[in-house]
């Protein structure tokens, strides 16, 4: 989901907006959520005002606040926004709302073609309706659910030879989810170094999306769909399919056997934190991570490994994120915004957006021959593109989020109920959801 991340209020604890400083007598303002890639974005952006002598300005919004600060801004026809990197979550209601404009004939009249992106990515960040050649963005930063692990920790002679005496298999990269399973409930309360630590630090927060990022990573991979393949909106027998009761129990047990104490409402930054300080052996979060915690002094380098999502007994997927660059429908400068998209389009300003610490979905930067050894996290990240799925991109997500939100909660952390009733619920509100929405 992508993708809308709540993250690091901590650290970006105010609303942030960037101004470039040339001067100029056309200006555009980029919406986006303010952390480490945007920052990158406004020193890539030099390049447009040069070749264009349009005046960049950013405005930044903390994780925490970004999808109630834009998605207000969008639904009350706001100006402030000439081009925005909203959550996938938002091409739906963004369409069928005119809140974005359609980029289809912009794309034709200027060569830029949507297979020249990962597949998933124009599909999770572009189209609607879904698996449709309708496109409302272009893919702008790649981004999906993956795991950093200790593979200081994990080559430790001791606790290889334990590991394989306890389980019968050699102790690195799990091949399943079972496997992952194992490790953390292997780390769970073990002393290393002298300092207690846990197994992992997984998706549980309530309060936004957090822990619907983190459970879709066992539901896909034990058979959960959203609907019927063959029928829309059918969900019966789909979201509460033996085979997802069988995925909401392993997050559970996941939950109760290899996380720390007191990780009940935790989310990217607070794994973070988790993982950085030593505390676990593993962490779930997204790939946008990994190069911070590769340069991080205490656990980067050779000390950390990173790895997809594991496969279960019913498929192999990895919860998608990141978001799409769209230009605004009532921007004040409509020729200028679609400028920047062509600009950011090209092959060689996608390469130096990697390079500066942005995501290109672009398939010639990522399938460069060089690409998957050019950092040590490179090939976990192509591997989890490769089997990404993402939640619900309808119009009224936010209610379809809010629901799996509390009933998943409610029983993976509070203990309340059991899985198939909590996925029955949840089959129940969303039927309501799209009641109300007038599709059944």
């Amino acid at each position: 989901m992508k993708a809308s991340k709540f993250l690091m209020a901590a650290t970006l604890a105010a609303m942030t907006s960037v101004a470039a400083t040339s001067a100029s007598a056309k200006s555009l303002t980029l919406c986006w959520a303010a952390w480490d890639p945007a920052n990158a974005l406004v020193e890539l952006s030099k390049d447009f005002e040069k070749q264009s002598g349009v005046d960049m300005k950013f405005e930044f919004v903390p994780w925490p606040n970004f999808a109630d600060r834009m998605l207000n801004e969008l639904n009350s026809g706001g100006k402030l926004c000439d081009l925005m990197i909203g959550d996938s979550q938002w091409i739906g209601g963004a369409a069928e709302n005119g809140q974005y404009l359609k980029l289809n004939d912009f794309f034709k009249a200027n060569g830029i073609s949507m297979s020249d992106f990962i597949p998933a990515t124009v599909t999770g960040y572009a189209e609607w309706p879904k698996n449709t050649p309708n496109y409302w963005a272009l893919p702008a930063y790649a981004d999906v659910v993956g795991w950093t692990y200790r593979k200081d920790w994990f080559s430790r002679p001791e606790l290889m030879a334990e590991f394989k005496k306890k389980y019968g298999y050699d102790l690195g990269v799990p091949k399943d989810l079972a496997q992952l399973k194992d490790i953390g409930t292997f780390f769970q309360g073990r002393e290393i170094d002298g300092k207690k630590v846990y197994g992992a630090a997984i998706y549980t927060e309530r309060g936004s999306e957090g822990i619907t990022m983190g459970v879709t990573n066992a539901l896909y991979n034990y058979g959960f769909k959203y609907e019927n393949p063959k029928k829309p909106y059918d969900m019966k027998g789909f979201v509460n399919s033996d085979g997802a009761v069988k995925g909401l129990e392993y997050y559970k047990a996941l939950y109760d056997s290899s996380t720390p104490p007191g990780s009940s409402d935790w989310y990217m930054s607070a794994n973070i934190d988790a993982y950085k300080s030593g505390q676990v052996a593993m962490q779930m979060n997204f790939a946008f991570i990994w190069p911070g915690v590769n340069a991080d002094p205490n656990v980067g380098g050779d000390r950390s490994g990173y790895f997809a999502n594991p496969p279960g007994p019913g498929g192999h997927f990895a919860q998608l994120g990141g978001q799409g660059i769209s230009v605004v429908a009532n921007t004040k400068d409509k020729d200028s915004a679609l400028a920047y998209i062509k600009w950011f389009a090209q092959p060689k300003i996608q390469a130096r957006w990697t390079e500066m610490g942005g995501a290109s979905a672009m398939r010639a930067v990522v399938e460069d021959p060089g690409f998957p050894t050019a950092q040590p996290y490179n090939k976990a990240f192509l591997n989890s593109m490769a089997i990404v799925k993402d939640f619900w991109a309808e119009p009224a997500y936010a209610s379809l989020l809010l629901s799996m939100q509390k009933r998943v909660h409610n029983y993976v952390i509070a203990g309340q109920g059991t899985a198939k009733e909590a996925l029955d619920g949840l089959v129940k509100d969303w039927i309501e959801v799209f009641e109300d929405e007038g599709k059944l």
